[in-house]
């Protein structure tokens, strides 16, 4: 299958996942899993950076259309694709990935994985959550949803991915 086409149904799988499934999904008032960050974790390694900033503003926005959050989603979702290339270098050190198109746990390292989503993750919630609270007053409440959602996130994003990860294998 063409990767483009394979982009744009992970692009809306992950989108009607989160909106019609996750968003609905009421763990108390401090946890709020987001998975979509997949697609933008999932691009290829030589992905030009403009077009990793395009593809995660264009994913925010789409789930805020959704959610009727006006930017936020598109905010946190930009940053975390501008941080990618970082987070790879700052986790990979050394190491190249000659023969490795994307990152994914069927070619990578489990350990290298989760720490390269943890950080997306992470950047990514900071980033939501400081925006949503627009606020360094309620610094406390914002710092418990992180660290809440960032643990149940990455669990959801590794199980989805390990899931996909043992289709692939049995075929």
């Amino acid at each position: 299958m063409n990767k483009t086409v394979l982009q744009i149904i992970r692009f809306v799988v992950l989108v009607l996942f989160q909106v019609l499934v996750i968003n609905h999904i009421r763990l108390g008032g401090y946890v709020h899993p987001y998975i979509y960050l997949i697609f933008i974790m999932l691009l290829p390694f030589n992905t030009p950076k403009w077009q990793l900033l395009v593809l995660g503003f264009v994913l925010g926005l789409t789930i805020d259309l959704f959610t009727g959050t006006p930017g936020l989603h598109a905010g946190a979702t930009t940053l975390m694709a501008f941080c990618r290339p970082s987070i790879i270098r700052l986790i990979s050190g050394n190491q190249k990935f000659e023969n490795i198109q994307e990152p994914n746990l069927g070619q990578l390292d489990g350990i290298w994985f989760l720490r390269y989503a943890f950080f997306m993750v992470f950047v990514h919630h900071f980033a939501l959550f400081f925006l949503e609270s627009f606020s360094f007053r309620l610094f406390g409440q914002v710092l418990l949803r992180i660290l809440l959602s960032v643990p149940v996130s990455l669990f959801l994003i590794m199980m989805i991915l390990f899931i996909f990860k043992s289709e692939k294998k049995r075929e």
